[in-house]
């Protein structure tokens, strides 16, 4: 009982709000609120000494130190909880719309299912919302859960962190996903495209050039043949025989 116990310690020590925050588990602005008269409910104070939780000589040394952490003596028993939603007290069920617009519009990446545990709804009414499709939607007002008493600081936190380590973990395998619908065949950059029409502009001077060398020694050979067959004629003189 988180919120008993750090509204005792505002109304019987001399604690700094970070100590009591710290030790209940709750987010200082809670504490600060339940100071303040503000909180949204109204909590009857639980006494930590009484159960054993806390001494009287630590609450003096917390006291005498603010910057000092309490200590807890002994854990409070668990209290097991049935499984199924999770209750909320009929004067804060209608309260649920607005803490399910305020996650809605603030923390997207928070998935219904995390939203129904978190406020204790159902997906047909985060859906509802979503869509604003609610029948009472004119008068739904996105507020911070938290504020609402509907869940506590601490629990929202947790479910914010592990919604973004889903979707850090989801987008490799999308850009992963995208890298392979792209062909095979891409196109290449023109750095790469410069350095193949090079390439090809040197094989075909290579074999022009070996054309070329061909054709001059077919040249060279015929102009011998004929220098050749020229000169055995004139060895040979008609006129003589």
């Amino acid at each position: 009982m988180p919120h008993a116990t750090a509204s005792w310690l505002v109304d019987n020590t001399a604690l700094s709000f970070t100590q009591i925050a710290d030790f209940c588990g709750l987010h200082i602005l809670e504490v600060q609120a339940m100071a303040d008269d503000l909180a949204s409910a109204k909590y009857t104070g639980r006494d930590p000494v009484h159960s054993g939780e806390l001494t009287h000589e630590e609450i003096e040394r917390g006291q005498d130190d603010p910057n000092y952490r309490l200590k807890m003596q002994k854990a409070p028993v668990d209290v097991s909880r049935t499984k199924g939603p999770r209750y909320t007290p009929v004067s804060k069920r209608q309260d649920k719309p607005d803490g399910i617009a305020w996650i809605l519009r603030n923390h997207p990446e928070i998935s219904d299912a995390q939203i129904g545990r978190l406020i204790g709804t159902t997906r047909n009414t985060i859906n509802a919302i979503r869509d604003r499709s609610h029948w009472n939607i004119a008068n739904i007002q996105p507020k911070d859960p938290v504020t609402l008493g509907l869940c506590s600081q601490r629990e929202l936190d947790a479910a914010v962190a592990k919604a973004a380590k889903r979707v850090a973990a989801d987008a490799p395998a999308e850009d992963e996903a995208v890298e392979m619908e792209v062909p095979a065949a891409a196109p290449r950059d023109d750095k790469q495209a410069l350095i193949d029409e090079l390439r090809r502009e040197r094989e075909e001077a290579t074999k022009a050039a070996a054309r070329a060398a061909q054709e001059a020694e077919a040249e060279a050979w015929l102009e011998a043949k004929r220098a050749a067959e020229s000169k055995g004629e004139q060895e040979v003189d008609p006129s003589s025989l």
